[in-house]
């Protein structure tokens, strides 16, 4: 590409003496930088780039170029449920009405509460429980809150001896992790040949110190969890509670309710479920939930409206498992998902669901010819190949053996982003792919007839895909290099 500033760092770009900013003279009189204590002034110059302003527009206009995300592609990435989001919750958010203190007293913010307390409500309509919190700032600190829900409710009870947390072996990372942020020990439960939770395995780690079980369902393979009352009559039987991981509830909305099914908290994802900004490390928002007698375990604090006087006031419950954010959580997402949610309605929650099985389905059918499918049978809104069939990858002892890796760089070169690879870890070539329900059957098939295209160039010319990408900005990196020795700061040469 002929363009100066293409694939360049700004610092490259850097001139001696260019500046592109002017800044006013300082109004307080008096008032000199060195007026501040040497203890709080830099030592040393700041290395900064010198560019002037039309080259920082250019390079960062070309940088976003080179983004790839839902507006600009087809995005599959398993597990994540990248859905589109629509950019009526964008406007709703950006609208100033909204745009008030965080600090301000609850009587200048009726609105704002009203709409937390409102989508609290929808939550716990969709999910069959009794109230949710907002407050937590993403999914896994929502995981977090819901265990920390779970141990105050036996602290609270005086059973302190019940310290472990049952985990799937498919579970996402994150289960593990925050039980054990959480304080809990974790003990693992083994899946069958299906996918699904083993009943059998499960039963001899039942007993006196188990505080409770995650369960994510659909699981982490897309599969239904059949045995889920089963499995809730044995937890609960033995004291414990259940938990669920919200990171799939996409393909249930208005088909099957959490709290239906015997669990007593989750945490829903805003980001993958109810159509608000994903990735990029925040703002997020992780919801949790909880059957009815235990909102006082909630966080603090609660928004409550007082009928005798119509008014919604924030509360601090003497039971609650304390604060774990400050204030009422990142408000502008929970203003979007309130946009999302008014605009499909009671009567378009349900079609979501089904649309993104739908879509899996679609898929699954028409690639398990030239793809291996673990798993046969209906799947909900995302599935799990296990690479490409032999005759497409050629030997697995052969060094040029193509891999799920090999796949997911050649999609690239065609313009789709790669879809979730080496998870779950059930399968050594695991390639899981959701859809999601927004995308039209037109994508459908592109994305199909390319990975297709793929299989059969893995056929004919394997070093076309083990050198892939051959379109991209940045050819195949080395990733173990990368991490083994990392470069965060700019040294010119």
């Amino acid at each position: 590409m002929n363009n100066v500033y293409y694939g360049k760092l700004v610092f490259e770009l850097s001139k001696p003496g260019r500046v592109g900013y002017s800044l006013p003279q300082c109004e307080v009189e008096g008032y000199a930088l060195t007026d501040l204590p040497e203890g709080l002034r830099r030592q040393s110059a700041t290395i900064l780039p010198e560019c002037d302003e039309l080259t920082v527009v250019r390079h960062y206009t070309n940088m976003s170029n080179n983004n790839f995300g839902v507006d600009t592609g087809f995005y599959p990435l398993g597990s994540c449920t990248m859905k589109y989001n629509p950019k009526i919750n964008e406007e709703m958010a950006a609208l100033q009405d909204f745009n008030i203190h965080p600090a301000v007293p609850a009587e200048y913010a009726q609105g704002a509460l009203r709409v937390y307390d409102e989508v609290q409500a929808m939550l716990s309509e969709i999910a069959g429980l009794s109230r949710f919190t907002l407050n937590p700032y993403a999914g896994a600190h929502g995981e977090l809150t819901g265990l920390m829900v779970i141990s105050t409710y036996h602290r609270q009870r005086g059973d302190v001896a019940r310290t472990k947390i049952i985990v799937p072996d498919s579970a996402h990372g994150t289960n593990p992790a925050s039980a054990a942020v959480a304080g809990f020990q974790i003990v693992q439960v083994k899946s069958t040949a299906d996918g699904t939770v083993d009943v059998e395995d499960l039963k001899p780690l039942l007993g006196p110190d188990i505080a409770g079980m995650m369960m994510t369902n659909p699981n982490t393979l897309g599969i239904f969890e059949t045995k889920i009352p089963e499995i809730a009559r044995l937890v609960h039987e033995c004291g414990g509670l259940m938990y669920y991981d919200g990171a799939n509830l996409n393909p249930m909305l208005g088909v099957c309710r959490p709290g239906d099914m015997g669990f007593d908290v989750m945490h829903i994802n805003l980001h993958k479920t109810f159509s608000t900004p994903h990735g990029g490390g925040g703002p997020g928002s992780g919801p949790v939930g909880v059957r009815e007698g235990l909102e006082h375990c909630l966080p603090n604090p609660q928004v409550v409206k007082n009928e005798e006087t119509g008014l919604y006031e924030l509360v601090a419950d003497e039971q609650s498992l304390g604060s774990v954010s400050g204030y009422l959580g990142n408000f502008a997402i929970i203003i979007r998902a309130f946009a999302y949610l008014l605009s499909l309605g009671k009567e378009n929650i349900p079609l979501a669901g089904k649309l993104s099985v739908l879509n899996a389905n679609y898929i699954k059918e028409c690639l398990r010819s030239h793809y291996k499918l673990p798993i046969d049978g209906l799947c909900k809104h995302e599935f799990v190949f296990d690479g490409l069939k032999d005759e497409y990858a050629g030997d697995h002892h052969d060094a040029d053996h193509v891999t799920t890796l090999d796949v997911a760089k050649r999609l690239l070169d065609y313009g789709f982003h790669a879809p979730t690879i080496y998870f779950p870890l059930l399968f050594h070539e695991a390639m899981m792919i959701e859809p999601t329900e927004t995308e039209s059957k037109d994508t459908l098939d592109a994305f199909i007839e390319v990975m297709k295209t793929i299989a059969e160039e893995a056929k004919a010319d394997k070093q076309l895909l083990k050198t892939a990408p051959h379109s991209t900005p940045i050819r195949r990196l080395d990733d173990v290099k990368a991490v083994k020795e990392p470069k965060f700061t700019f040294k010119a040469l």
